[in-house]
């Protein structure tokens, strides 16, 4: 390792479950790597030098300049992604993009590839994205800087549902890091749960000491989840994005969307499951929950809402299914968040936060009178 390398690796920090940053589990890409990586794809060119290092802590990622261009290089470790789960998601982008949504341009390997192994590593390289990354630094999760971006946000997976409606892919198989949707669409969740625990041994390891059958059961009652399952069924099966709000989207000057970023998380889910992530996701100051209640933020659903519903209305129906969504709609991808920090980076504080702040805070907290507010917000529209 270079030292500029070893420099880069120390000083290097990434976001962590709470406001704070940390070092990263996975280790900051170097040169040596890049350069090992470009030259399986032919369209790369020259490496000239690595910029900036990603900040989000579930993989590695640069900026890198070479003689074709500035690329966007993205490094999994294959516990966490295999060639296979990302090729489904290039296969997703590149639906989308043959349809005219702004999503990243995705090179090939001499072989045709998407995606590239080399040794303990999944691969992926990009071509830089268009627009101001006006979110590069804010942690995931955080809210709109605007109520026109979360207009425009809205109206922009409204596009992308309309474009992803005759993608055909299945359903993607069991791994860490998904926001899917099969517990929901049970009419028995608890017995739904207790399959998609079984089929991930580091999920049913960390559990192993919980009563969480009786947890979940209770957030399963008050939240009437079993009365989802056939509302759920109703609904047109797409695949999503799955993990929309604002650091995923790139900007144009006036205030629009001009890329649409990382679709790690996505799946075969619906449209109102996206929406309800989305405004789970963006609409609430959820690195503030366990301070005052008062952290929903009702002005950015309502203006993700309008642009969503601008471009694709929604019915009273679809607004009754949307607040009932809205609080568990976290699920899934929080028990993948258990099993990803228990069982791959060994995070047992990380898998703990997970299960009571994320997994049973976030559903709580929409019983409070804010939360109850901000559903109250979102079914009137």
């Amino acid at each position: 390792m270079s030292e500029r390398d070893a420099g880069e690796q120390a000083a290097h920090l990434v976001h962590g479950m709470g406001i704070d940053l940390e070092a990263p589990s996975w280790p900051v890409i170097t040169g040596h790597e890049a350069q090992e990586v470009l030259a399986a794809f032919p369209q790369a060119g020259r490496l000239e030098g690595l910029g900036w290092h990603s900040p989000r802590p579930f993989s590695a990622a640069t900026l890198v300049a070479t003689s074709s261009g500035d690329l966007f290089l993205k490094r999994h470790h294959r516990s966490v992604r295999d060639v296979e789960g990302v090729a489904a998601e290039h296969a997703f982008i590149a639906h989308l993009a043959a349809r005219g949504m702004p999503v990243v341009e995705v090179l090939q390997t001499g072989a045709g590839a998407t995606a590239l192994t080399l040794g303990e590593w999944t691969w992926e390289v990009h071509r830089k994205a268009g627009g101001l990354d006006l979110y590069r630094e804010r942690q995931s999760w955080t809210p709109w800087l605007t109520d026109s971006h979360a207009r425009a946000g809205g109206a922009a997976l409204a596009r992308l549902h309309r474009a992803a409606q005759d993608f055909a892919a299945p359903a993607r198989s069991a791994q860490s890091l998904l926001a899917s949707m099969t517990i929901l669409t049970c009419a028995d969740p608890l017995a739904g749960a207790e399959r998609y625990i079984r089929a991930r041994p580091a999920l049913a390891d960390y559990l192993a000491d919980k009563d969480w059958r009786a947890t979940l059961a209770r957030l399963f009652a008050v939240f009437e989840v079993d009365r989802l399952a056939p509302a759920l069924a109703a609904e047109t099966a797409i695949w999503t994005h799955n993990d929309w709000h604002p650091s995923n989207l790139l900007w144009t000057p006036d205030g629009g969307v001009a890329t649409v970023l990382d679709f790690g998380l996505s799946d075969r889910t619906c449209a109102l499951h996206d929406l309800a992530t989305a405004l789970e996701r963006s609409a609430v100051r959820w690195l503030e929950l366990g301070g005052d209640d008062a952290i929903g933020d009702p002005a950015a659903a309502r203006a993700l809402l309008a642009g969503y519903g601008a471009v694709r209305p929604l019915t009273a129906p679809e607004r009754d299914l949307l607040v009932r969504l809205v609080p568990v709609v976290h699920l899934e991808f929080a028990l993948s968040e258990i099993a990803y920090f228990h069982g791959i980076v060994g995070r047992r504080d990380y898998a703990d936060l997970a299960w009571h702040d994320y997994l049973i805070g976030h559903a709580e907290w929409f019983l409070t009178a804010p939360g109850r507010a901000l559903l109250a917000e979102v079914g009137s529209l």
